[in-house]
């Protein structure tokens, strides 16, 4: 599988906020490194990072990543090693070199991945009986599907998100930067819009990025008066029938909850993405290659006493 978050696109996007942007490659490896600011200062982000080809290659690349960092005075790097000839459990692995376990990921630990192979028909076969019969028979309805390239009709999705933002009580991704990566990406034919429309008015919107084998499954979004139509289930059904046609390999439906953690806050979601058939992946998680050791111990230890006057003041 090939990350949107290590593509020239996603490179361009970060350029685009105003960013520096490191993408470099070697014996073995590449990576795109963002340059970030926390209370520790500068650090160099890799979000899904650095690509290698072997365990060598990987240490070619915490080297070139330990240099730059160096060089750009960054207090220490942040990487998630989901494809860089590691052996999953990999915590051993990554101590070894020095590196530690961050306080939180950045990116899922899990993912739940739609496999592309054979017909259509076969990945249809994979997801659960009401959700192929709803896409067969959502036009019954009055339901139909589109998709775009044109960064104006993001209008559509980032209405919708304010709407179920301010409904379930959570503050969204600014419209301004899910703007900035639609006007960057979509382009580049590196990000599509799908929307369901009921008589020709929008109910429901998905945002999905491209790799050069993979489809994300970014964002999404529905008209909450129109949510018993269910035109969720057969807008993302159409957003995996579009990657099939195009020749991508997979669809990825992004983070899912631990299946032993049922209380999970990602559990409504995990359910619904695992009814469309595929299977589980688990990554390395987030870790931190201090540079700079003195400032990477200190921005740990008040990182660690605001967590305690938190749970404290609870």
């Amino acid at each position: 599988m090939e990350f949107f978050l290590q593509d020239d696109s996603w490179a361009d996007v970060q350029a685009a906020l105003g960013r520096t942007v490191h993408r470099r490659s070697g014996a073995g490896f590449s990576y795109l490194a963002v340059e970030e600011h926390n209370p520790a200062g500068k650090v160099l982000y890799v979000p899904y990072g650095p690509l290698a080809e072997n365990l060598d290659g990987f240490d070619a690349a915490l080297a070139d990543l330990r240099a730059t960092a160096k060089n750009r005075g960054a207090a220490f790097v942040r990487i998630e090693p989901v494809d860089a000839g590691l052996t999953l459990p990999a915590s051993g692995e990554l101590r070894a070199r020095g590196l530690v376990h961050a306080p939180a990921n950045q990116q899922p630990e899990l993912s739940w991945i739609v496999d592309l192979a054979g017909s259509f028909q076969d990945v249809l076969a994979g997801m659960k009986p009401a959700n192929r019969n709803l896409f067969r028979n959502i036009h019954k309805k009055g339901v139909t599907f589109r998709k775009s390239q044109d960064p104006s009709d993001m209008d559509i999705l980032l209405g919708f998100l304010r709407s179920t933002a301010l409904r379930n009580g959570f503050t969204p991704q600014s419209d301004e930067y899910l703007m900035t990566v639609a006007r960057t990406m979509m382009p580049a034919g590196a990000a599509t819009l799908f929307v369901a429309d009921l008589a020709g008015t929008p109910i429901a919107a998905a945002l999905a990025y491209d790799s050069a084998d993979t489809r994300t499954y970014a964002h999404a979004a529905l008209d909450d008066s129109h949510r018993k139509l269910g035109a969720g289930v057969p807008l993302l059904v159409t957003l995996i029938e579009d990657a099939h046609a195009r020749g991508l390999k997979h669809v990825d439906l992004w983070g899912v909850a631990p299946a032993d953690a049922p209380d999970h806050k990602w559990a409504g979601f995990t359910a619904f993405k695992k009814s469309f058939g595929g299977r589980e992946v688990a990554y390395p998680g987030t870790w931190d290659l201090p540079i700079n050791k003195l400032r990477y111990n200190t921005y740990q230890v008040a990182r660690k006493a605001r967590e305690k006057l938190r749970s404290l003041a609870k």
